[in-house]
C-alpha cells in the first residue's frame, strides 16, 4: 500500500511529533496556546512542502506524503493539522497554481517554510455551500481593488499573516464568470476580525468572522486573471478534500486504537469486555471502515500525484472517510462508556473534532451531489 520510503518517512515523522507536539496538546485544546509556533517547526523540517517543488521551497514529494503528515499530526491533534493544512494546502495551493513568481516568493515560500500562517476565505454569513452566492465585492480603482464584504467560519483568520480570498469583481454576470481571487495581508487597513465564535470542536485555532471595509488591495495581489476566480476556487477543492480525508483517517485511527486498548483491559461481569460480541463486533466494523477509508483516500492521492482529474475520487474519499470516521468515533465512545464522555478522554475530544469535517470542505450533501453528477456524466447522461 505504501512504499518503503513512505513508511520510513512516517516513522521519522512520528518520532518528531511525539517529541514536539504531544506535550502541547492540552494547552492547544484548552485554547491556551496557538499551534502557530509548532507550525513553524513543521515548516523548518520540511513537513509543509510536500506538494510543491524545490524551486519554490517545497520538497516535491507529492500529496501522498502530505496525507501521511495529515494523518500522523491528526492522530495526536486534529485541530493542529487543521491549522497546518489550511496554511500549507488550502491557502498555498492556489498561489502555487495561479500565482506570479513575485507572489510565490512573497507569499508561498513563507507558508511552506512555516514563517507565515495562511487562511482561505470563501464562506460568508449568507453563503456556505453556495459559494457562487457570495456578496463580497472588489472594485478596480486604478492600481487597487477596493474590497467590501464579510467572510465567516474562516479557520486561522485570526492568526493569519495573509489570506487567499475570493470576491465578485463583475456583479453583472454569473459569479462563475465574475469572481476573482486575491492574496490579502491581514495588516492591510480595512481588514478586521469581527469575532472568533466559540465552537463545539477544533478548539485552539480561531474560526473567524472577518470584515473588509474599503480595503485597498494592490492589483498585483490579484491571483490569476480577473473574473477567473471560480476556476481558482474549484481547482483547490480536490487537494483540500484529500487532505481532510487523511486528517479524519488519523483521528479515527486514534479513536479505534483507544477502543481496542480499552476493550482489551476493561473488565465487567468478571471478564474483559472484548469477550462480549457487542463490543468485539464493533471493533471488527471499525477496522473495516478504517481500512476502506484509507484505500479510498490513498487512491485519490495517488491519482492526484499522477496528474489525473480526481474531483469524483476526492469527493468519494471525503464523504466516506468523514461519515465513517465519525461513526468510528461514536463507537469508540460507546465502548468506553462513561469514561469516553469525560472531558479528559481523547475520544470525547476527537468525537467533537471529527464532526466538523462533515461540514468543511464541502458538506456530505454536496459530496453526494458531485459524485452522482460525475457518475451520470461518465455513463454518458
Amino acid at each position: 500500500m505504501y512504499t518503503e520510503e513512505e513508511e520510513r518517512y512516517r516513522f521519522e515523522l512520528r518520532e518528531f511529533l511525539e517529541q514536539e507536539l504531544s506535550p502541547l496538546v492540552e494547552q492547544i485544546e484548552g485554547e491556551e496556546l496557538s499551534p502557530k509556533g509548532f507550525i513553524r517547526k513543521l515548516g523548518a523540517k520540511g513537513y509543509l512542502g510536500s506538494m510543491y517543488p524545490k524551486e519554490v521551497g517545497g520538497t516535491g514529494r507529492g500529496i501522498v506524503y502530505d496525507t501521511i503528515v495529515s494523518e500522523e499530526v491528526a492522530y495526536i491533534s486534529p485541530v493542529t493539522d487543521t491549522s497546518r493544512s489550511v496554511t500549507s494546502v488550502m491557502a498555498a495551493a492556489p498561489i502555487y497554481h495561479f500565482g506570479t513568481k513575485e507572489q510565490m516568493e512573497r507569499y508561498l515560500r513563507p507558508l511552506i517554510s512555516g514563517q507565515a500562517v495562511g487562511a482561505i476565505a470563501i464562506s460568508e454569513p449568507g453563503t456556505g455551500s453556495d459559494a457562487a452566492g457570495m456578496q463580497t465585492r472588489a472594485e478596480r480603482q486604478g492600481d487597487f481593488y477596493i474590497v467590501n464584504g464579510q467572510k465567516h467560519w474562516i479557520t486561522n483568520a485570526g492568526i493569519a499573516d495573509h489570506i487567499t480570498m475570493f470576491a465578485i469583481t463583475n456583479p453583472d454576470v454569473h459569479p462563475h464568470q465574475g469572481m476573482s481571487a486575491f492574496v490579502i495581508e491581514t495588516n492591510m487597513p480595512g481588514f478586521s476580525v469581527v469575532r472568533n465564535p466559540p465552537v463545539m470542536g477544533l478548539r485552539g485555532v480561531p474560526h473567524s468572522h472577518i470584515r473588509f471595509e474599503n480595503m485597498a488591495v494592490p492589483a498585483s495581489n490579484l491571483l490569476g486573471k480577473e473574473n477567473e476566480g471560480w476556476h481558482v476556487l474549484t481547482d483547490e477543492l480536490a487537494s483540500e478534500r484529500i487532505n481532510i480525508s487523511s486528517r479524519v483517517l488519523g483521528a479515527a485511527r486514534r479513536c479505534y486504537e483507544e477502543a481496542v486498548k480499552h476493550s482489551a483491559t476493561r473488565e465487567q461481569f468478571g471478564r474483559k469486555i472484548r469477550t462480549f460480541e457487542g463490543i468485539s463486533f464493533k471493533i471488527a466494523e471499525m477496522k473495516c471502515d478504517l481500512d476502506a477509508a484509507r484505500l479510498l483516500t490513498l487512491r485519490a492521492a495517488r491519482m492526484y500525484d499522477q496528474g489525473v482529474r480526481v474531483e469524483k475520487e476526492a469527493a468519494i474519499a471525503k464523504l466516506f472517510t468523514t461519515e465513517r470516521g465519525f461513526r468510528i468515533a461514536d463507537k469508540a465512545l460507546q465502548i468506553h462508556g462513561g469514561i469516553g464522555y469525560w472531558k479528559g478522554s481523547p475520544v470525547e475530544q476527537f468525537f467533537r473534532d471529527i464532526r466538523a469535517y462533515r461540514l468543511g470542505g464541502g458538506t456530505d450533501e454536496i459530496m453526494k451531489f458531485l459524485i452522482q453528477r460525475e457518475e451520470y456524466r461518465d455513463f454518458g447522461y
